[in-house]
């Protein structure tokens, strides 16, 4: 045979006291979890490793953030609001800790639904092949209306939709998003892609109306990305493609305008891992003295949490 197996007793070994080690019990184990514990104890709690180094920096930035009064962004995807967790994001910019949103299409759609009657996300594959699914009359004609009524007015996709259900006092207006947003007076952004939203599909649909409004809201995120720089934090929730890509443009526009935009966090909590928020959130926008975090887990579990984390530290 060609080969034969080696002899390993020549082989060099040295005092493992010598070693570098990436975790060690003074400095990374985790701490005794009791009954009765604040969030802030828990989360100091944890092991000083991976997914709970990033929450835990993640929750430093943001408390740091605003008590320096920098912003804190949130841009989320339509999961993220379909997933119910209104109340706990409203309670963050209640507590003016979220100073802005952004959300995707369907995002906002999601938000108006639950404010009309209470309850969205159909069942896609059931209704798909019939033709029928996207085509709920009310959802198709009144976010259109507002749409229309707030370009006019010369308003973004999100303060229109807002506005509209303040205005109308659809029932469960308390759990939108949207309208807490304009109820507290901060930017709420839309961001759309023409096709992608069931808004897209009705009798009433204006892609020109689409495009100005959603535009309007991009040159507002845009202003609200140029003062990210020296503390402020941004945070990417659940979008995989279009809201990171947004973003990169945005922060290329505010920078090519003179506004210094460095020094600032951002991290990607979502599900799994995705290239675009992992370049376009988390390593582009951070290569100079900023800093990204990733935080892997379902919105439901992980958003509650840091939330928590947040308003227990101030």
């Amino acid at each position: 045979m060609k080969y034969r197996p080696l002899d390993f007793s020549g082989v060099s070994t040295y005092p493992i006291a010598s070693r570098k080690n990436k975790m060690n019990v003074q400095e990374h184990f985790a701490k005794p979890v009791r009954a009765g514990m604040t969030v802030a104890e828990l989360l100091a709690a944890m092991p000083d490793q991976l997914g709970s180094q990033a929450l835990n920096g993640v929750v430093d930035a943001v408390v740091a953030a605003r008590a320096n009064g920098k912003p804190v962004v949130m841009a989320m995807g339509g999961h993220v609001i379909k997933c119910g967790l209104q109340p706990v994001l409203k309670s963050l910019i209640e507590a003016d800790v979220i100073t802005a949103v952004a959300l995707n299409g369907s995002g906002s759609i999601h938000d108006f639904e639950i404010a009309l009657i209470g309850a969205t996300s159909e069942d896609v594959g059931a209704v798909l092949h019939a033709g029928s699914f996207g085509m709920a009359q009310e959802t198709g004609a009144q976010i259109n209306e507002a749409l229309k009524r707030g370009v006019a007015q010369g308003l973004g996709h999100g303060e229109a939709l807002g506005r509209m259900i303040l205005e109308r006092e659809l029932p469960y207006r308390e759990q939108s998003l949207m309208a807490a947003c304009v109820e507290q007076g901060i930017p709420v952004t839309v961001h759309v892609a023409i096709g992608t939203d069931i808004t897209h599909q009705h009798p009433s649909a204006d892609g020109a109306v689409f495009g100005a409004a959603s535009f309007t809201d991009f040159r507002i995120f845009t202003s609200v990305v140029s003062e990210l720089g020296d503390g402020g934090v941004y945070l990417n929730i659940g979008s995989a493609v279009l809201l990171p890509e947004v973003f990169l443009k945005a922060l290329s526009i505010a920078q090519n305008l003179g506004h210094h935009v460095d020094r600032f966090t951002t991290a990607n909590f979502d599900m799994q891992q995705h290239y675009r928020p992992l370049t376009n959130v988390v390593k582009r926008p951070t290569s100079g003295d900023s800093r990204g975090y990733t935080v892997t887990g379902h919105h439901e579990v992980m958003i509650p949490l840091l939330a928590a984390g947040i308003l227990d530290r101030i």
